[in-house]
């Protein structure tokens, strides 16, 4: 299933999306606390029964709003690993982006740096609570999958200020909906594709990941208590603005737009702050 956080005409809910079309599924609970197997049991009652209404992606919130944890990842890509002529390294670098970092799939975005960029990833959401899991068992802490856009401000991105280059207000747009794990299978044979304002930025897929979503769900959860509804944004592939020379970063009037097979896309239009 494909589920959303969507704000029907008398308030907001969780739909579930069909194509175009998305149908209330009555619920009003946040969409963490229905990841389970008996919450999406009860959603797919509701999407078998409810009556599809056209989709509008305005109306389209974060399908996780207000996640008690959201961890990126650096350097994860090969790709992108020889593009900036760095070594991967023997673990993951991990930061996380606080809770007002978080931006609907269609946000308009924005910073007064000239240094803001653009990058890419697949988002995993976990959907029960993980600690201490082996690599081989990862996959069943996993809810489903989203498109995210992890922007960065690229000048404070230094060890003394890093949570600012990447804690902007609206710089973890993400979604357009949750989708379940068992659409996707392996997480890791992904396409995925950035453009800015209908240029080809960058095109890979998650087989090219350093390390695996296993691997980093994991490693993350060796020190982490991983709850409902944490997304985990998983590196980014070659392409991104810093990668070019002269770097290519965004400016007011650019639209973003990142699409992985098999989750949709997002799309978010740089104005000016």
């Amino acid at each position: 299933m494909k589920l959303a956080t969507y704000v029907f005409a008398d308030g907001v809910r969780v739909g579930i999306v069909s194509e175009d079309r998305i149908i209330d599924s009555g619920f009003a609970e946040p969409l963490m606390e229905l990841t389970d197997l008996a919450g999406l049991a009860r959603l797919a009652v509701a999407a078998e029964h409810g009556r599809p209404q056209p989709l509008a992606r305005e109306r389209l919130l974060a399908p996780i709003p207000h996640s008690p944890l959201f961890l990126g990842v650096g350097l994860n890509y090969r790709d992108h690993a020889r593009e900036v002529g760095r070594a991967l390294g023997d673990s993951p670098a991990v930061f996380s982006k606080p809770v007002n970092s978080v931006a609907a799939p269609f946000a308009d975005i924005s910073s007064h740096f000239t240094s803001f960029d653009y990058e890419g990833e697949l988002g995993v959401v976990i959907g029960r609570r993980c600690h201490r899991v082996a690599a081989a068992a990862a996959l069943d802490y996993v809810a489903g999958y989203v498109v995210v856009n992890d922007l960065s401000v690229r000048e404070l991105l230094r060890p003394d200020t890093l949570v600012l280059g990447k804690g902007g207000y609206g710089h973890a747009p993400f979604g357009p909906w949750l989708t379940t794990a068992d659409e996707i299978g392996d997480p890791q044979s992904l396409a995925i594709r950035t453009s800015v304002s209908g240029e080809l930025r960058q095109e890979s897929t998650t087989a090219e990941m350093h390390r695996t979503v296993r691997e980093l769900i994991a490693w993350l959860s060796q020190a982490l208590v991983l709850e409902p509804g944490t997304i985990i944004a998983t590196g980014s592939p070659a392409g991104s603005g810093a990668g070019f020379d002269p770097p290519r970063f965004l400016a007011a009037g650019d639209v973003v737009r990142v699409e992985i097979a098999g989750l949709g896309a997002i799309e978010n239009r740089v104005v000016a702050p």
